[in-house]
């Protein structure tokens, strides 16, 4: 099963609340209040996010947290690499040595072709979305493509 982790969860949950219109700054603790995650949880979370390009973070009387780019310049993708790694369904996926059987493997291009496609559709969704500021649905057509052509059967005819 794909599953993002509890973590991760959290932490596009934060970027959502930082996301929301008008306040452009808010303190650890007022995330914590308006999220209802964990204090530690979410201090946690916000050093990861700072690491990694995502928040901006100012001290003092007046300091706190806030995005580092724009909620349409954050991808679901970043959001997961920042705290899971890089996207790797199979050890193939992850790249060239990780795998002991590589060498002679025949299903290793269509689970890097999967993967890649996976990893162009959370390219696509972005915190803007994912925090409900953008109107329109969310498509993840590289993803529907790939779909598509992997279940594609012949048609039997009565």
């Amino acid at each position: 099963m794909l599953r993002i982790s509890r973590m991760t969860d959290y932490a596009t949950v934060i970027l959502a609340a930082l996301a929301q219109p008008p306040t452009p700054q808010l303190t650890a603790a007022a995330i914590a209040a308006r999220t209802r995650i964990a204090a530690p949880t979410v201090s946690k979370l916000l050093k990861q996010l700072h690491r990694a390009g995502l928040v901006a973070s100012t001290r003092g009387l007046h300091g706190g947290y806030q995005l580092a780019k724009s909620p349409l310049a954050i991808t679901a993708a970043a959001i997961l690499d920042a705290l899971e790694g890089p996207l790797a369904l199979t050890d193939c996926s992850a790249g060239r040595g990780r795998c002991d059987i590589e060498g002679h493997c025949r299903v290793s291009r269509a689970w890097q072709s999967v993967n890649g496609a996976i990893h162009r559709s959370l390219q696509d969704v972005t915190l803007a979305q994912l925090a409900g500021l953008d109107a329109p649905p969310v498509r993840l057509p590289s993803l529907e493509h790939t779909v598509k052509f992997a279940g594609a059967r012949p048609r039997s005819t009565p």
